[in-house]
């Protein structure tokens, strides 16, 4: 067999792999939390040694990551599928936009609620790859671009540091929300108060 034929199916072997890998983290981290996550588990679950999960990824740091990643390519999806039919024209548009990728995050938290806590649960010592900080700067696209629309006069910098401050409002709220703390705005009240307060912020 040609050498490039072997590598070719090496490549796509270890892919298989490292997909079903991922998936049992996300099965593990769902039934137990990303605590509760190890390594010989995991390698039992894809049928190598423990070595071998290492031959996979670098480290259990870089697993969570790669889960992390994964996560958000999901709740990027979810954005696509919601904002992407809305036109953004006008200011009234784009602020509907706005409240509709504030209204899937929180729809996406309270279904994926393990893996949701996991991203911000993650503590990464390392500098993070470029494939993952891309992967975290590309869901701000679904804020930025309705916000420049919202404040069409506003420097690039100005638009990222809103973008972050909306972002962190509509998250403190379904964090404290779905976690039901003693502050929490009420389940059924939660998404009419997200929406009031994209809305408020951006007056």
């Amino acid at each position: 067999m040609p050498a490039k034929a072997v590598s070719s199916a090496t490549a796509d072997r270890r892919q298989a792999q490292l997909e079903a890998l991922l998936t049992a983290a996300e099965k593990r981290i769902c039934e137990t939390g990303s605590h509760a996550l190890k390594a010989r588990d995991l390698a039992a679950d894809i049928g190598v040694a423990l070595g071998g999960l290492y031959n996979i990824v670098q480290d259990m740091d870089d697993l969570l990551l790669r889960v992390t990643v994964r996560t958000q390519g999901r709740l990027d999806a979810l954005f696509e599928r919601e904002t992407a039919h809305r036109p953004m024209t006008t200011r009234a548009q784009a602020l509907d936009r706005l409240v509709a990728v504030a209204l899937a995050y929180f729809t996406f938290a309270r279904e994926n609620l393990p893996l949701w806590r996991m991203m911000f649960e993650v503590r990464i010592t390392t500098p993070l790859p470029d494939w993952a900080v891309e992967a975290q700067l590309g869901l701000f696209r679904h804020v930025g671009a309705p916000l420049s629309v919202i404040m069409p006069d506003a420097s690039p910098e100005a638009l990222t540091i809103r973008a972050r401050t909306l972002f962190s409002a509509v998250h403190g709220v379904v964090y404290i929300g779905l976690e039901e703390r003693l502050i929490a705005v009420p389940p059924q009240k939660l998404a009419d108060e997200i929406e009031w307060l994209i809305r408020a912020g951006c007056r």
